[in-house]
């Protein structure tokens, strides 16, 4: 189903299970926004019919009432559509609490209750609260980067993308053919897991170095989906959270506090910086140059090295 049609839905469902007295085929209307851009009177006719036999088909019961001046109204009692009790062990209740969350994400969140409030300031009583019963198509984890709506999309619908992606390393961003796996957020920050066609290999990108539009490919994955997609664990592995090794850094005081959250040693040395014993994994040396002129790699010798060259790259871009 695509994502306008799932909206309007929705805020037809919440609209007719959230009005203690009937609706009007123009209160409807004037509450949903998709109807209020359907056009001519025919079209929003058509499209509202269609609407209320599909959600008919989903299971809502949808009653029909003549009013005293003739108009019919419709509403969705929640007597009637009220679903038997559901438990659920504390694995399951984790996560639907986890899926929730990424629908909080979503256009629905807005529009649906932005169409409940209209009700209420047109005469929908005042205890019916759009962020109560319905609190959960509310956002609460924030999602910035414009690029996750179409990739969530596109991992749901097994679509390649294309999009431009800054490495930490590089001045410039390049293009990307992906074949879209999951989303995941760590530490606060959002990953997509995928197939990378040029590389013919999987790879990790975050989103907040996705740059321009995400754009979708007509095409079919080439590559087979695997049944577990670890996310954390490859962005955790990138970012030394598996480090079993130490390095030594100064640090300009003052500066990269992320670092000295994650030192085990730290030692002023005067004039303005500090030796930090800080986890050696995969990945540091890309963490570091984003730190660019207050941080001197020691030692290793390699992972120096590799700091250099990255810094290098970018100072040629």
């Amino acid at each position: 189903m695509a994502i306008a049609k799932a909206e309007r839905l929705m805020n037809l469902a919440l609209c007719l299970l959230g009005t203690r007295r009937p609706l009007s085929k123009r209160e409807l209307r004037d509450s949903i926004e998709a109807y209020l851009e359907a056009g001519s009177d025919d079209s929003f006719n058509r499209m509202f019919e269609r609407d209320k036999d599909d959600l008919r088909e989903l299971g809502l019961v949808i009653e029909t009432v003549e009013g005293l001046d003739g108009e019919i109204g419709y509403l969705a009692r929640r007597d009637s559509n009220r679903l038997p009790p559901i438990t659920l062990d504390a694995e399951e209740a984790a996560a639907l609490g986890l899926a929730a969350k990424v629908w909080q994400q979503a256009r629905l969140a807005g529009a649906a209750s932005g169409a409940l409030q209209k009700l209420r300031a047109a005469g929908l009583p005042e205890d019916v609260d759009p962020y109560g019963a319905h609190s959960a198509l509310e956002p609460r984890i924030p999602v910035h980067e414009a690029a996750f709506e179409p990739l969530m999309l596109a991992c749901r619908d097994r679509r390649p993308v294309l999009f431009e992606y800054r490495k930490a390393n590089a001045a410039q961003p390049e293009p990307r053919h992906v074949e879209p796996w999951a989303l995941e957020c760590w530490r606060g920050h959002w990953y997509l897991a995928g197939f990378d066609r040029d590389r013919g290999a999987e790879r990790v990108f975050r989103l907040s170095r996705i740059t321009g539009k995400v754009r979708s490919r007509g095409a079919r994955f080439t590559a087979p989906v695997p049944d577990v997609v670890t996310v954390r664990e490859t962005v955790a592995s990138w970012a030394g959270e598996t480090a079993d090794r130490s390095a030594l850094i100064r640090l300009r005081s003052g500066a990269g506090y992320p670092l000295r959250a994650k030192a085990t040693a730290v030692r002023e040395l005067g004039d303005g910086w500090d030796e930090l014993e800080i986890p050696y994994g995969h990945g540091l040396d890309a963490w570091l140059v984003e730190f660019g002129p207050d941080v001197v790699v020691l030692e290793p010798a390699e992972l120096r090295a590799d700091v250099v060259d990255r810094l290098r790259a970018v100072a040629k871009g």
